[in-house]
Order: structure tokens, then sequence, then C-alpha cells
């Protein structure tokens, strides 16, 4: 399964959206300019993150957007499956009537193991994780984004 860029701009947004949590709304044009995405784009997937209740949208001088649930609330998984929908390995998992060799093939089975088990991996990881993963590194790899303009 390979990613779309959807999924993982959606996921970076929600990364930046937590680290400016104390911060409060958080404008487009800082969104987009931090995380190098098109502001056409992000307003096109903060539209979905809202829809699915996960941002909420301030008006006013001070408005732009924020986390409408905690960051430890938010997985991955659930990221996933907003932008790329349920998707499996294989289609027979989801389709066995697609294959005619569903019924007796010997791989299906380990192809649902392991469509399983990456979701469940996936489920498994918050966007605050990650932050507190990142925070921890050790010395010579990237560290945790200060919160600076």
């Amino acid at each position: 399964m390979k990613l779309s860029t959807k999924t993982r701009y959606g996921a970076r947004i929600l990364i930046e959206l937590a680290l400016q949590l104390d911060q409060g709304a958080v404008q487009v044009s800082k969104i987009a300019s931090r995380q190098k995405i098109p502001v056409k784009y992000l307003e096109q997937l903060l539209r979905t993150l809202k829809l699915a209740g996960i941002v909420k949208s301030v008006r006013g001088p001070k408005g732009g957007h924020l986390l409408a649930k905690d960051p430890d609330s938010i997985s991955l998984g659930q990221i996933v499956r907003l932008f790329e929908g349920q998707t499996d390995l294989v289609d027979c998992i989801s389709f066995p009537e697609k294959c005619d060799m569903a019924s007796e093939c010997l791989v299906r089975h380990a192809w649902y193991d392991a469509t399983t088990a990456l979701y469940e991996k996936l489920d498994g990881i918050s966007i605050a994780d990650l932050i507190d993963d990142n925070c921890k590194k050790p010395p010579g790899l990237p560290v945790c984004p200060v919160n600076s303009d």
C-alpha cells in the first residue's frame, strides 16, 4: 500500500496543530509555510478534517484552525482511513467474489493478517505519540520542533 499525499499531509497538518496547541488557532498561511503545503491543497484537507470532527475553525482576527480532539485520541489509523478509506492489501479480502480462487487461496489469510496488523499498528500510534517520540530522539537526529515564529 502506498499512502497518498492527502494522508501524509493530513498527518503533518495535525502534528502542526498539536505543536501549536497552547497558542490557540493557527492561520492557514502559517501551517502552509511551516509544513510546505500549498494553501489551496491545505484548505481542501482542512475541510475533510473539519467534516470528520478532528479540526475546528475559529473566525475573526485571531482566527484559524485548531484541533477539535486531544492529540492522544487521534490515531494514524484514523487519518489513513479518512483519506484512503479502509484499504486492504489485496482486493480479495474485502471482495472475495472478485477472485475465483478466494475460497481455496493459501495466501489470502496471510494478506488478511497483514492488513489487520497494519491497521492495529497505525491505530496504536497517536499524534501525541509522534510528537513525544520525536522529542526523545538521540543526539544527531532531527529533534522536536520549537514553537517559534
